[in-house]
């Protein structure tokens, strides 16, 4: 079965705000084997929200719409479902009583007002769902050809009313087939060049199997989507499907959606084998640290870092020397490796990454090309150190660098 998403407001199309809630509801809904069909976004108007409806309405057998539902004269969401809806407006006694309590034990700092009063007003054909947190109401409305679903904007409080009313009102009220996902993360390669070394395998694909290339900074992601009635016969196709894709490119694979970021796998390698990391960073700015960081506990196994943007101070902080420097240029596998190793015996942890590189859009202290980098593992055991080109695009060439040493740190630490 299929739904739509409609979110509205101009605040959206003039690029003011993101819009993460329809992202967050096609996530919910696919949980429960409902497939959103299209994600539209509109104006506050009146005449381009009707003909939202009337499309959504004919393609797709549940509409979900966010935004619009404030006590301001631009919010007319209510106002235009009721003209789609031929209905009137009529006051929800629940629903001003629940305002009314909200203003009166928890927006002590203004005063209730009529405007605010008038958020009880909904569609008379609407079942009212419960807005724990908020003033407006979520809205229910079965028409002769789907389900519309109308929920507030505000990012809270829509995700409050999808999983707790409409998400169980949804199952409880329809058929849904059983959707299943299982997303293959790989490093190293291009889709195409990965297309090329699975093409049997994907041809031979069961007809519920679906496979998408889903590519990211020299990252690609091979998401296999599987649809049908029985859960369990979808589930152990779909494992034997991976168990092939391992067999053919389990090179490159570093680890499964389900099992979080590269970097989360990173972190429970080093908390289990109680082992440390410290970096050091030159182009890269911080970036490592900050995505290591970014992880609750990483303090349980990384000590530190030295951002060393500039030349003096890998010389000076990192004890690089400068004739190294000066011999092999600053952007080389021999300041990399130093980095790493002095880092490493700087902040006595078991494993450091260095980084050294020409990110742009000016060559800097070195001669090298822009796009060429350095990357050092220092470990217990020795020190590794790649050379990359990067391309020409110094964010794309930070972003892939941080997650080629994130992938090559994996390698490292599963060696102990």
């Amino acid at each position: 079965m299929f739904a739509e998403i409609i979110t509205i407001g101009d605040e959206i199309l003039i690029g003011q705000i993101v819009d993460t809630n329809s992202a967050f509801i096609a996530t919910e809904l696919n949980k429960i084997g409902v497939s959103v069909f299209q994600i539209t976004s509109v104006q506050d108007d009146k005449s381009h929200i009707l003909k939202a409806l009337r499309d959504a309405e004919a393609r797709s057998q549940i509409v979900i719409i966010t935004g619009g539902l404030g006590p301001t004269k631009d919010d007319i969401t209510k106002h235009t479902l009721c003209e789609f809806l031929d209905d009137v407006l009529v006051e929800n006694k629940q629903v001003l009583a629940h305002i009314e309590e909200l203003f009166r034990n928890y927006i002590t700092t203004t005063p209730i007002s009529n405007i605010n009063r008038q958020q009880a007003l909904v569609p008379s054909k609407a079942q009212i769902l419960h807005n724990a947190y908020g003033t407006a109401p979520g809205m229910w409305v079965v028409t002769d050809k789907a389900t519309i679903i109308s929920l507030p904007g505000v990012p809270f409080e829509m995700k409050n009313l999808l999983n707790n009313e409409v998400i169980p009102k949804i199952a409880a009220t329809f058929d849904r087939p059983y959707i299943y996902h299982k997303t293959i993360m790989t490093y190293g390669l291009g889709e195409s060049a990965i297309a090329e070394r699975i093409e049997d395998w994907e041809e031979g694909l069961p007809v519920f199997i679906k496979l998408a290339y889903l590519p990211n900074l020299g990252k690609v992601r091979l998401r296999l989507t599987a649809k049908g009635t029985d859960k369990e016969v979808i589930e152990e196709a779909v494992k034997r499907e991976t168990a092939k894709l391992y067999s053919l490119i389990g090179d490159i694979i570093y680890g499964e959606e389900e099992d979080g970021s590269i970097e989360a796998g990173v972190a429970k390698l080093l908390t289990s084998k109680k082992m440390t990391l410290a970096t050091a960073e030159s182009f890269t700015g911080g970036k490592i640290a900050e995505q290591i960081t970014a992880i609750p506990g990483a303090s349980a196994y990384y000590l530190g870092s030295v951002v060393s943007y500039a030349t003096q101070v890998k010389i000076d902080v990192l004890k690089v020397p400068e004739e190294l420097v000066k011999k092999y240029s600053v952007v080389s596998a021999e300041v990399a490796r130093a980095m790493a190793v002095n880092v490493r015996e700087l902040l006595k942890a078991d494993f450091a990454v260095a980084t050294t590189g020409n990110a742009g859009p000016t060559k800097g202290d070195s001669e090298a090309p822009i796009g060429t980098v350095f990357i050092a593992i220092a470990t217990p055991n020795g020190v590794l150190v790649e050379k990359f080109t990067m391309g020409n695009h110094r964010i794309r060439i930070v972003q892939k660098s941080v997650h080629k040493v994130f992938q090559m740190l994996q390698k490292e630490i599963l060696k102990f």
